[in-house]
């Protein structure tokens, strides 16, 4: 077996490999070609194993690396430098040293997700990223009222009565102009988003666990979607705790000499599901039932924000139950005492 580790840049990349005695059989730089890789992996010969950090483009390479045949593991790249800290860092010594925590079975791994999950991430990310494009692009419109003093006269100026406003504005010509521009690029974003949300409509309507999430008040099917893209094989969490630790909504803990500090949530993780999942708790707070008596509760006590933190790690557990029991277990009062099960309808 060799052990191969590449230290991975977005134009070169670093390349050592070391047999099972950690011998150094290859150290090398080489650019970022498909056939140089492929041509520097095949000298080595044998059975490969790949150590290769979860870094900025990592995917072209893991997918080379895997219609390859090569056996990859994706390191984890905190818990790497934690673990291999050096007083000596360069591109050679931090390949060298992917490829001896492979070789010892140290390597901190992360979670290499398929390529069919990969695409739906894609593609959720792309709307999120789209919708606070026009976002940024409807605050302008705004600011550019506001510097000359106009009042609207609608709550959405984007709609058909709101369109109608901005196009009978008496204002100069040269910022008529920049208002027409900025009004051209909104409907451009609009059309691209309703192209993205009907993909994932369609995929949404074949996938039974979004049925069984969507029982949460607050969680629509694209919320629904990206819990399910963002969290992949729920077999991978052995308990909902491990889940919410993964999404970075667990408070962080300092303890030393018997004594503990919580502080605020570590915010590690995919910082996509934070965002959904908070925006699912400030719906939920504004309806009934038992999330609503806990932001409530816990508002009173530590403030909205920290409440609609708590209310969206609720979620997430209760999300951790429907995905992997196919339903989940509505509770009926804000106490754990009594519950019952909700499954997707038929």
């Amino acid at each position: 077996m060799i052990y191969v580790g590449i230290d991975l840049h977005r134009k070169r990349s670093q390349i050592a490999a070391l047999d099972e005695q950690g011998t150094e059989l290859l150290s090398r730089r080489v650019a970022n070609d498909p056939e140089a890789l492929k041509a520097i992996l095949g000298e080595l010969g044998g059975e490969l194993q790949v150590a290769l950090e979860a870094t900025y483009g990592w995917e072209w390479l893991a997918d080379l690396l895997e219609a390859e045949g090569h056996e990859l593991h994706l390191s984890h790249p905190l818990r790497t430098k934690a673990i291999a800290a050096a007083r000596v860092k360069t591109d050679a010594v931090d390949a060298r040293t992917l490829a001896h925590l492979l070789r010892t079975d140290l390597l901190p791994e992360a979670y290499v997700a398929p390529r069919e999950l990969r695409d739906l991430r894609d593609l959720l990310r792309h709307r999120v990223v789209l919708t606070r494009m026009r976002s940024a692009l409807k605050n302008r419109v705004h600011a550019l009222l506001a510097r000359h003093g106009i009042q609207r006269e609608h709550a959405d100026l984007f709609g058909p009565g709101g369109r109608r406003f901005l196009a009978e504005l008496p204002l100069r010509e040269p910022t008529r102009r920049r208002l027409d521009s900025l009004l051209s690029l909104v409907g451009d974003f609009d059309r691209e988003i309703q192209q993205a949300r009907r993909e994932i409509d369609g995929l949404a309507r074949h996938d039974p666990r979004v049925a069984v999430l969507c029982q949460l008040r607050g969680i629509a099917p694209y919320t629904a979607m990206l819990v399910i893209a963002e969290v992949g094989e729920i077999e991978r969490f052995r308990t909902a705790r491990h889940l919410c630790a993964w999404a970075g909504l667990t408070p962080t803990v300092r303890s030393s000499d018997g004594r503990a500090r919580l502080g605020h949530i570590s915010q590690q993780g995919s910082p996509h599901i934070r965002w959904a999942l908070v925006e699912a708790a400030q719906k939920a707070a504004t309806g009934g039932g038992p999330l609503r008596a806990a932001f409530e509760r816990i508002a009173k006590r530590r403030g909205r924000n920290i409440a609609k933190v708590a209310v969206a790690r609720r979620m997430l557990t209760l999300c951790y139950y429907g995905l992997r029991d196919g339903e989940i277990r509505c509770l009926q009062a804000p106490g754990p005492a009594s519950a019952r099960p909700v499954k997707a309808a038929p």
